[in-house]
């Protein structure tokens, strides 16, 4: 698996000193190269949300490597929410379904700290040629078609989050409001089943707005009320951006965590 950095020796013969040096090599260390070898497999669907993948003793042998390289990758895997490790039963691909996944997304924590269950109200999906800030951020060409989601979330009946959600639409070719409103899990849990598209990683900007009004009046506060802000651009594997989402936050008794390492 690990390679020695080739050597270049120049040619004999004058101008041999003109020729410039090939440039070294860079190498992973061993474990990173099976990571990306089970991610490949992750990406491709060779092993699905929910399923269990091969043990270490097996995925050594099949990359001819020590399980303790294979068990380090798997921890990296872990560790990124890829995977998911059960006591006595074995390692598993990550999904959106499951509560510890669901919260690494929304951060919105009510001030005594425990996690309420909130509804979603279904405002409008729509198919629209994509804004140029949009097409940028999603990295489409300009008025690509794209998939528009707005929707309200409530948290014990208190109107809380409004959300605008623009989606690649080649990606979520099929996706309208009755898809929407008929299923029942969380939105990045039906992302990720009916049509392959796992959120991996996002990257958020947050900061205090005052209301404006046609979102003080979808939130039920003043115009101007004070709001958090949160642009989040989410991506699925290969560091490809899949959605942009734009979050406006009533905190009154709410606070929104970020825990960092």
């Amino acid at each position: 698996m690990n390679s020695n950095p080739a050597t270049t020796n120049p040619p004999n013969g004058a101008g041999a000193t003109d020729v410039a040096p090939a440039p070294s090599p860079t190498f992973s260390p061993l474990y990173q190269q099976i990571k990306a070898f089970i991610t490949q497999g992750l990406e491709s669907g060779e092993w699905k949300p929910g399923e269990i993948i091969p043990s270490e003793v097996e995925l050594a042998a099949r990359y001819k490597v020590s399980q303790g390289t294979v068990r380090k990758a798997i921890d990296e895997l872990a560790a990124d929410n890829l995977l998911v490790r059960r006591q006595g039963k074995g390692t598993f691909v990550a999904t959106h379904n499951e509560d510890r996944v669901q919260f690494r997304f929304l951060r919105l924590l009510p001030d005594d700290g425990d996690v309420h269950p909130h509804v979603s109200r279904l405002l409008e999906c729509r198919r629209l040629r994509a804004p140029a800030e949009i097409a940028r951020q999603l990295d489409l060409k300009p008025a690509d078609p794209v998939v528009l989601i707005r929707r309200l979330l409530q948290f014990d009946g208190e109107t809380t989050v409004f959300d605008e959600i623009w989606l690649p639409g080649a990606v979520f070719r099929g996706l309208t409001a009755e898809r929407l409103a008929d299923y029942k899990g969380p939105l990045y849990a039906m992302f990720e089943t009916e049509f392959g598209t796992r959120m991996i990683r996002a990257s958020e900007k947050i900061r205090a707005v005052a209301a404006e009004a046609g979102v003080a009046e979808l939130l039920k506060v003043a115009e101007g009320f004070p709001l958090l802000s949160v642009e989040r651009v989410s991506y699925t594997y290969g560091d490809r951006p899949v959605e942009v989402r734009r979050g406006w936050y009533v905190t009154t008794g709410y606070y929104y965590q970020n825990d960092l390492s």
